[in-house]
């Protein structure tokens, strides 16, 4: 009996090794179900939209000038072999603008242009000078001139702007400077020079050794005054030139009072008019400047 009794313990050891040999059916059956999901996901991805795969197409037509292929319905059509196209049939040529220089005739137009604009702005201001002059009787005092170096306000300085021998603005010759700063700031444009002269008669004081600190004081001074008034500093220049420059005989007292002044030149920025060409020398000769 005791025999038997461990015989059918075999038996129930036996029953339940055949269990464990069928346990592979599960993760074969897992397996399957994994590739089953990686088949219809490949599916899924080869197959196209048509209508956005057109939106696609004619947006790269238009992008590329409608140099684009055909398709169906897929990425690639069964029985159509893939090609790998040159660079030249995918860049489109493009031929670069050629471009366009100024002829020489052109520059001189445009040159001769800017020119009689510019003389057209010195006429303006000369005219308002004028006019300014005559209105507070100082005609005689304010010259306005255009020349080859541009516009040239000439200020005799004798009972306007300086006292004899001094280099101190006259309250009286303030609103004569300030109006010429006026129109000077309202050009914007023209380099600024200041230049000052004297007659020859010697000076020698504490203050002056020559007529060259003589003048080149009284430049300054009115340089300083026309900055206050507005005008940008980096426009102008100063100079004097004691008596070298003389536009009136310095053996009369009338010519020596013309050779005491003060000039204020807006500089041309172009080559004037031919048709002033022949004034401007003129002018330039009053001045005492070479031609």
């Amino acid at each position: 009996m005791s025999a038997a009794r461990g015989g059918g313990r075999r038996r129930r050891r036996g029953g339940g090794g055949h269990g464990d040999d069928e346990r592979w059916l599960l993760t074969y059956a897992d397996m399957i179900t994994l590739l089953l999901a990686l088949f219809v996901v490949l599916y899924a991805i080869s197959s196209v939209n048509v209508s956005k795969f057109r939106t696609l197409q004619d947006s790269l037509r238009d992008a590329f000038n409608g140099n684009v292929v055909n398709g169906g319905t897929s990425i690639m059509e069964t029985g159509r072999s893939a090609t790998r196209e040159t660079p030249d049939s995918v860049i489109p040529n493009i031929t670069p603008p050629t471009p366009q220089l100024a002829s020489p005739r052109n520059r001189e137009q445009a040159a001769a242009l800017e020119a009689r604009r510019e003389e057209q702005e010195f006429q303006r201001i000369k005219h308002q000078i004028e006019q300014y002059a005559r209105a507070h009787g100082l005609g005689n005092q304010v010259e306005a001139v255009i020349a080859r170096r541009g516009l040239v306000v000439r200020l005799l300085t004798d009972r306007v702007l300086f006292d004899s021998g001094q280099a101190v603005l006259k309250t009286a010759g303030m609103p004569l400077l300030g109006h010429v700063g006026n129109l000077l700031n309202i050009d914007r444009i023209h380099p600024i020079l200041v230049e000052g002269h004297t007659d020859d008669v010697p000076i020698n004081t504490p203050q002056y050794h020559s007529n060259w600190e003589l003048s080149t004081a009284r430049a300054t001074e009115v340089v300083r005054y026309l900055i206050g008034r507005g005008v940008p500093d980096r426009r102008f220049g100063a100079s004097g030139y004691a008596e070298l420059h003389p536009i009136g005989p310095n053996s009369t007292e009338q010519g020596r009072a013309r050779n005491r002044r003060v000039e204020v030149v807006l500089q041309r920025l172009h080559a004037p008019p031919t048709t002033t060409t022949n004034s401007t020398a003129a002018d330039d000769s009053e001045e005492g400047l070479t031609p």
